[in-house]
């Protein structure tokens, strides 16, 4: 068994760096392209079936060489009709070659996919040899820390991290990842990089971490794919992947690979 690559988007997953990084991911996989798109990040908000549908026409319209299917894996929330361990919802992933989740919130996506039968089909799809692509809130929810990006930046939460679904332990890899690494939202007078936390608020929250965690900073419009096949990392996109442990930082620029080494527990 291989396990497949897992594509972490900084932002930008629809963009024109975004169909680039798809078209890369797609090239290696039978046409026509299985995809199941996994609603749970943006599970909570009433309009998820317009998220889910703008992300089906991206597909479709966008990466059309590679005919599509597109199936909707709609894990919105436990104990509902969308119920995450419900096997009518989760059969799309054992059908996909590609399983994207995107946008949302990274918290609610930890609570509503850890321990259900939609992430142990994802983590069995990927060891299989299917594509994870993961972005933005699911990005950070698949790390072993996750980042409560609405908490802190929206409502005025305390610094601190959840606990997240740490995909990449089995692995061996001690990652927790952090996207939007360059946000510029915020102008000339509100800091809005790392990820919406600002370079000093940052500072404080990477205290809060074990020393031994381990960092993975993309920038938007940026992926980076991990291989665990090939062992390595690779930068795709417009900007740059940053791997920080301790006071140790390592910088990769597009079309750059690394070790996965950098992101093993010490």
């Amino acid at each position: 068994m291989v396990h497949g690559p897992i594509a972490l988007f900084g932002s930008g997953e629809t963009s024109k760096h975004g169909r680039q990084v798809h078209a890369h991911l797609f090239e290696r996989l039978p046409r026509p392209v299985r995809v199941a798109i996994v609603e749970t990040p943006a599970g909570f908000q009433p309009n998820v079936g317009v998220v889910s549908g703008r992300l089906r026409r991206f597909f479709e319209q966008h990466l059309s060489p590679f005919a599509p299917e597109i199936r909707i894996v709609a894990a919105r929330r436990r104990g509902g009709v969308y119920d995450p361990d419900a096997p009518a919802i989760v059969a799309p992933l054992e059908w996909a070659d590609y399983i994207f989740a995107g946008p949302g919130s990274p918290t609610y996506a930890v609570r509503h996919l850890a321990g259900t039968r939609t992430l142990a089909l994802m983590q069995h799809r990927a060891r299989e040899g299917a594509i994870l692509s993961l972005a933005s809130a699911a990005a950070i929810a698949a790390g072993r820390y996750a980042l409560p990006v609405y908490e802190i930046y929206k409502a005025g939460a305390d610094l601190h991290w959840a606990p997240g679904l740490d995909l990449f332990g089995p692995l061996g890899l001690d990652l927790t990842v952090v996207p939007h690494w360059n946000n510029a939202e915020g102008g000339r007078d509100l800091d809005t990089t790392h990820c919406f936390m600002g370079a000093e608020r940052f500072r404080y929250l990477r205290r809060l971490l074990p020393a031994e965690a381990t960092i993975l900073a993309i920038d938007e419009q940026t992926a980076c794919v991990l291989e665990p096949a090939a062992d390595r990392g690779a930068v795709l996109g417009a900007g740059q992947v940053r791997v920080l442990r301790g006071d140790r930082e390592h910088r990769f620029a597009r079309g750059e690979t690394f070790p996965l080494a950098l992101l093993r527990v010490p």
